[in-house]
């Protein structure tokens, strides 16, 4: 339906002519059973003519499409409240203003609710919130309502145009540097945040947004720093002794992050969350046995907390027993179930059903589990692929050999790039064993680098720009002469200070050696930009056969930045658009990229061993043969496997699978 049809239909309900407005969603809905807005108006309109069951199954529907969709939760409380269900409303609204805080409906309702049963504790709490969000000045309620909503175009222009108006707004800064983070203008949001904080030291909020935009850009020191303030401005306080213990994991210091989750969970013995955590800082630091207990508490104490279930599946070596998937089969049936607690279950029932040889069953899990994530995503391969080509167009042969040492020289980095799923991590743990090399992270430095490149002009920060002085960059005289084009017009002082800042912002993760490795899977992407910035820095790319490798992408659930892996087409067109950009990198590159097949990594370590440490100018060190006994923090779903001899039962573990692939296949062959 069109957007003047659609407003026509809000404008018959708000005047109560219900009837004739579910007639025509329910006709357009014979057309589009799955159009949530129509859907959600049919659900009004059958609560104000008293049909509360029909009401109930629409909203149903709407929950099995979206299950984190607030206004749908907002307006399931309104139909218990109306049908005379008080507990049932109350549960709704509280899960509406979990999943949209903007919805002040839900607020007020749920504040009657909890007045008239007497929970005087629980009211003053939503009380406070509510007076909270009606300080808000009306444009930020109604960015924050865009935001939760996933606009976040229109709620960024609104933030724009109100901090225009009203630029030392903490609350407009916070918003706004919220939009920059889910649009991965890292930059942009810590400038926001850290002015806001100068401008309302105290502002808890802001330095606690703060913190995590600093997280978001791996400047942990420095977020531990702003979480260690916290606490001492409140020692008692459960919620910054939580964000301590996190960023402590973030540093690497991972047995004290253990005992400062210890000493949250002596408050708070039952938090699902805090043992969720402290399970994975036992994972990383090889205590499997005792991370499999804490997140088992979890789930003892909130069966319905998915991530906890899937934190089990991911260790890769456990195994469910029937129980278990029994419990994880009984949370997926619950109609309220959140949104990722339905993702995670779903990939790790996927797991489960693996295990005990019910292919087809797991398929079905990981398909379930993808197509939740696939709805809420705005990945386009057609998109993508632009991307590769302009990256082909742009770093011609003309452009990389006219320019080629131009950057900064250092020779310390060492990039390993690819596919993720295709060995990198095992690759990185080789070289880690040797002596002169340090693994790190996956670093997002040039990442935000080129968002910053292409974003250009178009700053989130007040006033500014994302290529100011400050950031060592050129400013874009116009929008087409943002990245990849731009790389053609920054100058060799330009792309020396780009690469020296690469250095120097990644020294925090380095404690001495001459070389370490930023193992960022999707730096492919960006090898003309690495090797104009640093010229000297190595290259190699980890592969794997495209179907071994596609699927393991596809049964993987990743924290953020693969969203091509949602479906079997899109994981396909990218491992083939991806083998393309690779042949340009290396044709224009001659030399400077090395290729290190997963397979042949198996076949014959030594080898393979020998031919990275030649291409890096490393002399051979035995240790690298035995690099599962390097005792390193691991932080990716392969952290387990790194840490046993190499094997070859993950080679063929998509071939089960083969008779669901067909789609995979398809794309693959173009």
């Amino acid at each position: 339906m069109e957007a003047a049809q659609l407003r026509d239909l809000q404008q018959q309900i708000s005047s109560g002519q219900f009837e004739t407005a579910l007639q025509r969603c329910r006709s357009a809905l014979a057309k589009n059973a799955n159009d949530i807005e129509l859907l959600y108006m049919a659900a009004v309109c059958e609560r104000y003519l008293g049909r509360f069951d029909t009401a109930l199954s629409d909203l149903q529907r709407i929950k099995s499409l979206q299950p984190e969709h607030g206004r749908a939760l907002q307006e399931e409380g309104h139909v218990y409240r109306d049908s005379g269900n008080p507990e049932a409303a109350l549960r709704a609204y509280a899960l509406a203003c979990q999943y949209n805080p903007a919805l002040i409906a839900a607020w007020r309702s749920q504040l009657q609710v909890l007045q008239q049963s007497g929970r005087e504790a629980q009211a003053r709490y939503v009380q406070t919130r509510l007076q909270e969000l009606e300080a808000l000045p009306t444009p930020l309620l109604a960015a924050m309502d865009l935001i939760h909503q996933g606009k976040l175009l229109k709620a960024e222009d609104i933030c724009r145009q109100f901090l225009q108006k009203v630029p030392h707004n903490v609350e407009g800064m916070r918003l706004l540097a919220d939009i920059g983070i889910r649009l991965g203008m890292l930059d942009d949001a810590e400038f926001l945040l850290e002015s806001a904080i100068r401008l309302a030291p105290d502002h808890t909020g802001a330095r606690i947004d703060y913190i995590n935009a600093l997280r978001k850009k791996q400047k942990f020191s420095l977020a531990l720093e702003h979480a260690e303030h916290l606490l001492t401005t409140d020692p008692e306080n459960v919620q910054f002794r939580s964000l301590v213990a996190v960023e402590r994991m973030q540093t690497g210091d991972f047995e004290q992050a253990i005992r400062t989750f210890n000493h949250v969970l002596e408050d708070l013995p039952r938090d699902p969350i805090t043992l969720t955590s402290r399970g994975h800082a036992l994972k990383t630091v090889g205590r499997a046995k005792d991370a499999v207990n804490s997140y088992q508490l979890a789930l003892k104490h909130y069966p319905s907390h998915g991530e906890a279930w899937y934190s089990l599946a991911n260790l890769k070596t456990y195994r469910f027993d029937e129980s278990e998937v029994d419990d994880m089969l009984a949370q997926q049936r619950n109609p309220n179930l959140g949104y990722m607690d339905r993702v995670y279950l779903s990939f790790a029932l996927g797991k489960a059903f693996e295990d005990r040889g019910d292919y087809e069953g797991a398929f079905h899990q990981l398909a379930t589990g993808n197509g939740l994530k696939k709805a809420q995503s705005r990945y386009s391969a057609d998109r993508m692929r632009e991307e590769f080509e302009a990256q082909m167009r742009i770093c011609s042969n003309d452009l990389m050999s006219r320019r080629h040492t131009s950057g900064y020289d250092a020779p310390d980095p060492i990039f390993i790039v690819g596919l993720p799923r295709a060995g990198s991590t095992l690759l990185e743990q080789i070289l880690a064993s040797h002596s002169q090399v340090e693994g790190t992270l996956e670093l997002p430095n040039i990442l935000t680098l080129s968002q910053r490149l292409r974003r250009g002009g178009d700053s989130l920060r007040r006033g500014g720009d994302s290529l100011g002085e400050n950031d060592r960059g050129a400013k874009p005289e116009s929008g087409q002469n943002r990245y990849p084009a731009i790389l053609e017009s920054l100058s060799d002082a330009q792309l020396r200070a780009f690469g020296q800042q690469y250095i120097e912002d990644t020294q925090v993760h380095r404690h001495g050696t001459p070389l370490f490795i930023d193992k960022m899977p999707n730096n492919f992407r960006h090898i003309g930009l690495i090797k104009l910035i640093l010229p000297n820095a190595k290259i190699i790319d980890a592969r794997r056969h495209p179907l071994s490798c596609c699927f393991s992408i596809y049964k993987q659930l990743f924290a953020e930045g693969q969203e091509f892996s949602y479906s079997l087409e899109d994981v396909g067109r990218y491992y083939r658009d991806y083998l393309e950009l690779m042949g340009h990198w290396q044709a224009v590159l001659p030399g400077e990229i090395l290729t290190v097949q997963h397979e042949d990594v198996v076949d014959d370590l030594e080898t393979q061993v020998r031919r990275m440490l030649d291409f890096c100018g490393l002399p051979f060190e035995e240790s690298c043969l035995r690099y599962y006994e390097t005792e390193r923090d691991v932080r990716t779903p392969s952290s387990e496997q790194v840490r046993q001899p190499i094997f070859r039962t993950a080679l063929d573990q998509w071939k089960p699978y083969e008779n669901y692939l067909a789609p995979l296949k398809a794309a693959l062959e173009g």
